[in-house]
């Protein structure tokens, strides 16, 4: 099949292709990353989980779930979803990221698939899967809904979505830009832009109109006493994630 017209904003993706080497160094430019991956994780697998019917005491309860991480970088969840048993593709855009994703998890021990292309392309071929993962992804393309009716094409009838942004008000401004980038350096300045951030009912409307069930949102919030990260019920004002279904 012919590749569908790409969201692909070529200046997001030189920022990442330039902080490539860096993906596994918890103390580096992606230390936000390692310091929210347990909450996220956390997330993500109590959603597959219930969704399937996986016991996560078990041993390798994923076995027989094959799983996309859309712009999966270094492969930060591509491994943890590996050891719990799926099958895993992890895609990314930014070229540089592939092979520093394919060494860490070959000297892991992990067998996971990485490919440089986008979620359009992958569409098009007709690839399935029971779980996309879209993580800190829709807030740096081009076009949210073409990106995320790609998303939604690339799942199989009832397959589960996860996809976490940055809501945009004036306290995400203040956290996700002035705090990470400028205050906590976190970050390398202009890795986010405010007005691309999205709200959590833009988010839910966009899910619908890609074909999406949305059936769950929740908040991560960060801590600044204990350092850490925990998921909210209530509180979305700056990071928060969600989960959708594509109709049986």
């Amino acid at each position: 099949m012919q590749a569908q017209q790409t969201t692909v904003d070529p200046a997001e993706i030189a920022k990442f292709e330039a902080m490539a080497a860096e993906w596994w160094d918890p103390a580096g430019k992606f230390k936000p990353l390692h310091m929210l991956n347990p909450c996220r994780l956390d997330y993500i697998t109590g959603q597959i989980a219930g969704e399937f019917d996986r016991d996560l005491t078990g041993a390798e309860p994923f076995t027989g779930l094959r799983i996309l991480d859309i712009g999966c970088g270094g492969g930060l969840l591509c491994e943890p979803m590996a050891r719990l048993g799926a099958t895993v593709v992890g895609a990314d855009a930014a070229e540089r990221n592939i092979p520093v994703a394919r060494v860490h998890a070959e000297k892991s021990g992990l067998e996971i698939e990485y490919r440089h292309t986008t979620a359009e392309d992958m569409a098009a071929a007709g690839e399935q899967f029971d779980v996309v993962l879209n993580m800190e992804v829709v807030e740096h393309v081009a076009n949210p809904l073409s990106y995320l009716t790609a998303c939604q094409q690339l799942l199989r009838p009832g397959g589960l979505h996860i996809c976490s942004t940055i809501n945009r008000n004036p306290k995400s401004f203040a956290m996700a830009i002035v705090g990470a980038e400028y205050v906590m350096r976190w970050l390398p300045k202009g890795t986010h832009e405010w007005s691309k951030f999205i709200t959590p009912d833009e988010l839910f409307d966009l899910m619908s109109q890609a074909g999406l069930t949305p059936v769950d949102r929740k908040g991560f919030v960060f801590n600044p006493v204990s350092w850490s990260w925990k998921i909210s019920d209530r509180d979305l004002s700056v990071n928060y994630v969600t989960a959708a279904l594509k109709p049986a």
